[in-house]
């Protein structure tokens, strides 16, 4: 009978082997036998055992087979005195047999390094989302019995990022995106393909000036004009942060005292410190800027110094405001301290140099500051600023200097916008990459500002309303925590389209002024867009659409602003200079020069 057996079983290492070939644990080779792998229930060790249909079944058959596991040894499996071996009839060649198992274990590889690389894509993404989703969320108050036990000086720290009143913005740390997205091999391509393109623009500049001149021509005489009168310019300023940094801190912490409850009027003395301040923010911080740039002429750029500075510190001087009287208030009606909170000048001067418009005591902070990345960010933004040169030298200058000699007809409107989209957009982009990523990141890092979320992937969207969140996160949560929520807020949540169109109106109305304290005359395109297909594209285009179209749709609309933007603007501004008015009236001076001026005097270089 044992030699029955052991003739007709097979070597225990070669029905391992073969039982790892198949998907199903059963491997046929030829013989009258086959071998069979199964794996046990209880415990998951596999077991392979042989079986012969001719030969009888003996008690002692299934006892003379071991258990097998994955690595187990041929020697340590031999059963009973005799050596394993295979009859003629059932031959294998087990070097055939290793091959197959060596080929399956490569595929098994290769299979586990897939499925790991595709994993750990997979959790990447999941944990992105989910510390997104989570530093949006608002802090609610959990049970106690859920609640760990914090220390004073935890909560203290606690109590500075969590906002003082009320729901509010609240700030954690995080990078900003496009820091994340460059850290990926394929995102940083697009990157080096715009500077291949600024390379292009580079060398065709110069090639056609040494065709033309006979030498290369450095000369940047656009840059020169347009930022002109620099020292002005650097007056005007710190005079202005002056103001903003001495006049609305005096103001509150006067106020403050009157609010002790030793003042019989409190009331009064808010209307009249309100009105002081109301009255600062309208003169000293919105007429004299405004009329330093009208007076001495400024060129564009260095006007688009002093006046987004003028709005950015009227913003933050209301968010200080905003941010502080209800603790006032709050101390005056339960008077829990001594004397009122007030916080200190170095937190407010911090706040004024802060990249956000949001006021806070004290904010997330990095332990140390990467000069590196600081110098690295302020080249970007100079080569941001060279890139656009070379935008208007090339691509917008030739064409309106040209085509504004013509008669400005539908035909000529529609090729001038079509011809607009490639520079519009060039110029959409280095805005957005120069000042809300490089600016914004290279004062947050000198400042050791943790929160650098100062956009999101507003590329991504697919309606118009999440593109306005996601754009510019800065001015975006000052106009919806000072603007939006306090009109609802003061009518009691009832008017929430009247509260969106004010929004929209605010901010076209904002940026119509810049444009046109800038560009020296009122040219309402912009403020249309705004007001007629912003808003109505922020219903059309909701947040319940989705899928990939949308974003095609809001990319073409985008592009499509873009072209006109820059095409109407720029006609404008050549018709304001070869057709100017001596003494214009109010009404010439409200209606557009390029709807009337096609007279063929060609501009020198130098006004320009």
């Amino acid at each position: 009978m044992s030699s029955v057996i052991q003739g007709r079983r097979c070597s225990s290492a070669v029905c391992q082997t073969e039982g790892l070939l198949t998907e199903e644990g059963r491997l046929r080779t030829g013989q009258p036998g086959a071998l069979k792998m199964e794996r046990a229930d209880d415990d998951g060790v596999l077991r392979a055992r042989c079986r012969t249909p001719q030969t009888p079944t003996s008690p002692d058959l299934d006892s003379s087979f071991s258990s097998l596991d994955g690595d187990s040894n041929p020697e340590r499996h031999q059963q009973g005195n005799g050596v394993s071996h295979v009859t003629s009839n059932g031959k294998i060649e087990v070097e055939h047999v290793i091959s197959k198992k060596l080929q399956l274990k490569r595929k098994a590889e290769h299979l586990k390094s897939d499925l790991m690389h595709q994993f750990d894509s997979h959790v990447n993404d999941f944990m992105d989302s989910l510390i997104e989703e989570s530093s949006s969320l608002e802090s609610a108050p959990l049970p106690a019995s859920f609640s760990p036990p914090l220390s004073d000086k935890e909560r203290s720290k606690l109590r500075y990022f969590r906002p003082p009143h009320g729901e509010g913005k609240q700030f954690v740390s995080r990078r900003s995106l496009l820091d994340e997205l460059f850290e990926v091999n394929h995102i940083r391509t697009i990157y080096h393909m715009f500077i291949a393109l600024l390379i292009l623009f580079i060398l065709s500049t110069l090639v056609l000036d040494f065709i033309d001149e006979g030498r290369l021509v450095l000369h940047f005489d656009l840059l020169v004009y347009a930022f002109g009168q620099l020292p002005l310019v650097v007056c005007t300023w710190i005079c202005m942060f002056l103001s903003v940094l001495m006049v609305p801190y005096s103001l509150f912490h006067l106020w403050s005292q009157t609010q002790s409850g030793s003042h019989r009027h409190p009331g009064l003395c808010s209307v009249l410190f309100g009105s002081v301040f109301l009255l600062f923010q309208a003169l000293g911080v919105g007429f004299l800027p405004t009329y330093v740039v009208l007076t001495h002429s400024l060129p564009p750029a260095s006007c688009f110094i002093v006046i987004l500075e003028q709005v950015r510190l009227m913003m933050k001087a209301h968010s200080f405001v905003r941010e502080n009287v209800p603790r006032v208030l709050t101390w005056a009606k339960e008077k829990n301290s001594p004397g009122p909170v007030v916080p200190q000048v170095s937190q407010y001067l911090y706040f004024l140099f802060a990249p956000t418009l949001v006021y806070r005591d004290k904010y997330p902070r990095n332990p140390v500051i990467r000069w590196s990345y600081v110098a690295s960010k302020f080249l970007q933004v100079l080569g941001c600023l060279f890139y656009a040169y070379y935008v208007f030298v090339r691509l917008c200058i030739p064409q309106f200097r040209s085509s504004s000699l013509q008669l400005f007809d539908l035909r000529a409107m529609v090729l001038c916008v079509f011809n607009s989209i490639l520079p519009g957009v060039l110029v959409l982009f280095l805005g957005f990459f120069a000042f809300l990523h490089c600016w914004l990141n290279a004062f947050a890092e000198m400042l050791c500002f943790a929160d650098r979320m100062f956009y999101k992937d507003w590329w991504n969207s697919t309606s118009f309303a999440n593109y306005y969140r996601t754009w510019n996160v800065v001015v975006h949560d000052w106009l919806y925590y000072y603007v939006y929520r306090d009109i609802l807020w003061m009518s009691r949540k009832r008017f929430r389209p009247a509260a969106m169109l004010f929004v929209f109106t605010v901010s076209a109305v904002v940026h119509e002024y810049i444009l046109a304290i800038c560009f020296g005359f009122f040219y309402p395109v912009l403020f249309c867009l705004f007001m007629c297909f912003g808003m109505m594209f922020n219903f059309i285009l909701h947040d319940r659409r989705k899928g990939p179209i949308w974003n095609v749709i809001m990319w073409t609309s985008l592009f499509l602003g873009q072209g006109v933007i820059i095409c109407l603007y720029s006609q404008e501004w050549y018709a304001q200079q070869y057709c100017p008015l001596k003494e214009p009236s109010f009404l010439e001076l409200v209606k557009p020069r390029s709807w009337s001026c096609h007279r063929g005097v060609m501009l020198d270089t130098d006004q320009l």
